[in-house]
């Protein structure tokens, strides 16, 4: 039976989906084929319709991680003054929300300390993924009138991804919480989204 082009993509769409959830939860380097196919509900056979090696459908599934945060990210700020764009974003990513969804959040703080164990290419999709979030608050920083915007834009990254990290590591709920609101608080001054600037 010869299917058409729209029901491949949804079918590659599909694995890409599983394997994306299995490289969340496992890590990039225990994923399995056979085990995204058959959670894709599909068989072993049928993976190399879709792509040429583990290796390639990993790096895709990274790349396609990246995209609901951007199109989040692009929500959250949308119709909004570049400082509130920005509050909200770090209000949201510093959330308790956001820490609970491990299976669909950011990816940077679930897989940065994999990236030693990925293979070139994906590592190469997770840091056009980080540099595309990185250039996106550069841009509102920049909007701000903040001639620093590039190199806060990476500091400030690296401080949500450090807190969330950190925010998901420690086993006490109270705990975990005060990571998140203080670093929230903390960023949201030094970027001086706490003064209503324009």
């Amino acid at each position: 039976m010869r299917y058409d082009s729209e029901h491949k993509q949804k079918t590659r769409q599909r694995i890409l989906d599983e394997a994306a959830s299995a490289i969340r939860a496992e890590g990039p380097h225990r994923v399995g084929v056979a085990g995204v196919m058959k959670k894709a509900g599909l068989t072993h056979g049928g993976f190399y319709a879709h792509f040429a090696s583990k290796e390639e459908m990993v790096a895709e599934a990274i790349g396609a991680m990246f995209e609901g945060p951007y199109s989040r990210f692009e929500k959250q700020v949308a119709g909004l003054a570049p400082a509130e764009g920005l509050a909200a974003y770090v209000d949201f990513y510093l959330s308790p929300r956001h820490r609970d969804a491990r299976d669909r959040g950011c990816p940077l703080p679930a897989l940065a300390g994999d990236l030693a164990r990925m293979e070139p290419e994906a590592r190469e999709r997770f840091a056009a993924g980080a540099e595309g979030l990185r250039r996106a608050v550069a841009g509102l920083l920049h909007a701000m009138g903040r001639e620093d915007s590039d190199a806060l834009a990476s500091s400030a990254i690296a401080e949500m991804v450090g807190a969330m990290s950190l925010a998901r590591a420690v086993a006490d709920g109270e705990r975990s919480d005060a990571i998140l609101r203080t670093s929230r608080e903390a960023l949201k001054r030094r970027l001086g989204l706490d003064q209503g600037n324009p």
